[in-house]
Parts: structure tokens; sequence; C-alpha cells
């Protein structure tokens, strides 16, 4: 099991200052990977917890997102350049692209040009989005109802433009000619993909097997839910009848992550359970039981307020130098 930075790039307030000091932390401690966060917008009915849908349709979360419409978070999709520059050993990746607020043809070809920024170091994670404020936003309202189906096509254009001297496509969303899109990824035949989902467990592990993706990122998800997804894959897999195994793919999480001086209430409460908030031996305890369901990759997730960036850089040490360490040997 490896650990990965989730960058807090979605809160009220953050600075590039803090960013970077996160950043060049998760180098120096050999963490996997570092992702940013996609959030386009915060709708104002959300500070009135009046959204249309709960926090990623989350029933056990308000209608409304943790951060103020007034708040001045930083977008996640320029930071994946800016990280480029600022490592060398890292992968980076955004956690993830929700497919319907960009163009497939143009999204495979900027992000083909990132991996050359990064020497062949991005992975690509894709979702559907689940906002609908945040779709009106984009511009994207008439793909809200079918945006799964936004996130296949744009899988078969990326993976198309990625290994074709030249590509054309015919679908609902993209419909063009055969066209040269410019550099292909460092990465052959191209960079890690990876495919989110929080509810059909079935569509996206299909998905993942179809395509031969890397693996799948979840968000909050306890250890049992770890191992159910895991199943529902290798069932997939199975179906398909591809040499390919569960144990061939990363599965992964987005877990908010804090250790405290104090034990603290990890009462089950669905997504909004306190998996990795706790003590420095609930989280150890914690840690071992999703290595043991199945867990390749913690994201390690810094709460949206209330725990300071020297707070968050204190707990990555503590993990990386005296959590991991025991988990990794029990």
């Amino acid at each position: 099991m490896e650990l990965a930075l989730y960058l807090p790039n979605f809160r009220n307030a953050v600075t590039v200052r803090e960013l970077d000091d996160l950043t060049r932390l998760a180098e120096e401690l050999n963490f996997e990977s570092i992702w940013t966060l996609d959030r386009i917008i915060v709708p104002e009915s959300s500070d009135r917890a009046e959204m249309k849908y709960a926090f990623g349709m989350m029933h056990e979360l308000p209608r409304a997102l943790p951060v103020s419409s007034r708040g001045e978070f930083l977008q996640g999709m320029p930071l994946i350049p800016w990280l480029a520059a600022k490592t060398t050993k890292v992968r980076i990746g955004m956690s993830v692209i929700d497919t319907p607020y960009r163009a497939p043809g143009v999204l495979a070809a900027e992000l083909a040009t990132i991996d050359h920024l990064c020497n062949g170091r991005l992975n690509v994670a894709l979702g559907s989005g689940w906002m609908p404020e945040e779709f009106a936003a984009a511009s994207a309202s008439h793909i809200f109802a079918r945006r799964h189906h936004h996130v296949r096509e744009t899988i078969e254009i990326l993976q198309g433009i990625w290994t074709n001297e030249v590509f054309e496509y015919h679908g609902e969303f993209a419909d063009f000619e055969a066209s040269g899109f410019g550099a292909k990824p460092v990465q052959k035949p191209y960079p890690p993909m990876y495919l989110s989902g929080l509810k059909d467990a079935g569509r996206v592990a299909k998905r993942i097997a179809r395509y031969g993706m890397a693996g799948w990122i979840g968000i909050q998800d306890s250890p049992d839910e770890i191992a159910q997804w895991r199943i529902a894959i290798q069932d997939e897999l199975r179906v398909l009848d591809t040499p390919r195994t569960v144990d061939d793919l990363d599965i992964c999480s987005m877990i908010w992550t804090v250790i405290t001086d104090q034990e603290v209430d990890q009462t089950p409460a669905g997504k909004a359970s306190n998996l990795l908030v706790g003590s420095e031996v609930q989280v150890t305890d914690m840690l071992k039981r999703y290595r043991e369901a199945g867990l390749t990759k913690l994201l390690v997730w810094p709460p949206f307020a209330d725990v300071p960036t020297e707070k968050t850089m204190d707990d990555m040490k503590r993990l990386s130098q005296e959590i991991m360490p025991r988990v990794l040997s029990s």
C-alpha cells in the first residue's frame, strides 16, 4: 500500500506557497503521487444547504459543499503542469477530471503535452461529475443526464488519439474527421488511466475491465467497501475472459486524514465516517484493515478547514516515517 497526497486546493483560502510546501514534502518523503481536486464552482445555494444533491450525491452528507461560494479556492487543472515543473519523482494527476466539462479531443492533446512536461509521470483519472449547478456553469447542462456515456466516449477518444497517427471519431458528443493532435504521450501506449465511481460498481468495473484501465479511485471508502469494489471488478474481469485480475489494478481511495492527540469516535456513519481521523493507534489499526482489504493507494486528503498546513505536513511525516512501516510489517 502506497501513500499519495491529495492537494487541498479546494478551500476557502489556500495559497500557492502552502501547496508548494506540501508538494516539496511529498516528494521528499517519497510519496507515490500527488493529485489535485477538480472543482469549477461553488453555487451560492450551497451556502444555504439548498443544492439539488448532497456533496458527491452521498446521502449521508448535506446539500452543501464544505467551501463557501465566496471562497478563494484554486482550480485543479492548471496546477497539473505546475506540479510537472515543481517535481521530479512523484507521479501527478487530477482526481478526478470531470469529463463533461472538457472537449475530449482538446483534453487528449493537452494531457499528452503535460506528459512531456513531467517526463512521463502523468496519471489520468476520469469521472462523470455529479453537480447540476456546475454543469450549468461549464455550459454542459445538456450532458448531465448522459454524463456517464460522455465518460465512455472520452476514454475511447483519449486512447484513440494517443495510439494512432491520425484519428477520427463519430459519436454523440464528439464528431470529427481523421486528424492529428500533435505529440503522443511519453508513456506507452498512454498514461495510466483510472476511473472514479461512487455508486454503480458494476458499470465502473465493466469500464475498467473493458478499456484496460489501471485502476479505480473512490472517496471515503471503508475497508468493507474496498473489499466489495475488488469483488465487483474481479467479477467483470472474469466475464470478459481477460488474463488480468484485480490484483493487477490500483485500488485507491481519497480519505480525510488527521492524526489527533486523543481518540476520536469512529462509529460508522457512511461516507461521513472518521475513517482516518483519529489517534495514531486508531489510524494505524485502520490502515492495517485497509491493507488487508486490498487498498493499494491511500490518497491522504487534508480536511477542508480547521487543520493548518503545518499540521498536515507533520501528519505526512508521521504517516510515512512511523505509521506505514508498522502497517507494512504487520
